[in-house]
């Protein structure tokens, strides 16, 4: 039972912080119905700016640093790249969006090399003990900064202009547009907000008990990919659910591994995506996606 504890918590922490990288794939869809495969590039970004600035000025103005830097990285794909092939079709978008990550992610990895890079956080390697239950700090740490950013982004989409701008061009961007929206501004605050929260996830997915940043870390958005599917990729209800259900499956899949040696070796990395595929294939919009409706 306390092992079946200490995975739950642990899937419950890391599953919202797969839910702030799955939100940032629905915030762009939604505004601009673009799946964003350059997600892990700005995650890897983010990280990566944190971890060279932390000696020099230290954590928190590091973190901040390397926040606004991500949103910035993310407003310039959109920007530079995404804008120039508005009216193209979906599919083109996201081909460009995997060239962008290509770029992004093999410059970073060059940059990091074979080195695993400390961010300096505050909690190192504390834990919290109740009873033979141990917790780590960073996990608590990370449960609690995920809730506050996705309680705040869903206020702000709920009751903001900026909010209101967003799920209207969701809704129809044709009569956003004729209604006064200027949708290029929707769609470049969506891949801003899309960069600073992966470079929130970047720092909780480098802390204890991972060894630091390395060139792998870009891979957490593969994983982050079936939580906004299964979820529904125009909700962001579905991101947070989907996130959730993502850790807890992964860690309790690599918790109990030796228990599942039938079934193959890496059972944890593969779970997410089998239970992604499962949900699919009786909700192939994902938990809490639209159904689209064809008139015959």
């Amino acid at each position: 039972m306390t092992t079946f504890v200490e995975l739950l918590l642990n899937g419950v922490s890391m599953g919202s912080v797969y839910a702030l990288i799955a939100l940032g794939f629905v915030v762009i869809f939604k505004a601009t119905e673009v799946v964003n495969f350059a997600h892990a590039s700005l995650l890897l970004a983010g990280g990566y700016l944190t971890a060279v600035l932390h000696d020099d000025i230290g954590f928190w103005p590091a973190l901040l640093l390397g926040i606004a830097g991500a949103a910035l990285v993310g407003a310039a794909i959109e920007f530079l790249v995404m804008r120039r092939y508005r009216g193209s079709e979906h599919s083109v978008l996201a081909i460009a969006t995997i060239g962008v990550d290509i770029l992004l992610v093999t410059d970073l990895t060059r940059r990091i090399g074979t080195d695993v890079l400390a961010v300096g956080d505050p909690w190192g390697n504390a834990v919290l003990r109740i009873g033979s239950v141990t917790f780590p700090h960073t996990r608590i740490a990370a449960f609690i900064a995920a809730g506050l950013l996705i309680t705040a982004f869903l206020l702000a989409f709920r009751y903001t202009s900026w909010g209101v701008a967003m799920r209207a061009a969701a809704e129809n961007a044709e009569t956003a547009a004729l209604m006064g929206i200027r949708l290029s501004r929707v769609s470049l605050g969506a891949w801003a907000v899309a960069g600073g929260l992966a470079a929130v996830a970047a720092l909780f997915l480098t802390v204890f008990p991972t060894p630091g940043l390395e060139r792998a870390t870009s891979l957490a958005a593969l994983k982050a990919f079936p939580a906004a599917i299964l979820g529904g990729l125009d909700s962001t209800t579905g991101a947070l659910v989907g996130g959730l259900v993502v850790g807890v499956t992964e860690s309790l899949a690599t918790g109990y591994q030796s228990d599942l040696t039938f079934m193959g070796r890496g059972l944890g990395e593969l779970a997410p995506y089998l239970v992604m595929v499962a949900i699919l294939l009786v909700r192939p919009a994902g938990l809490f996606g639209t159904k689209e409706l064809a008139r015959v």
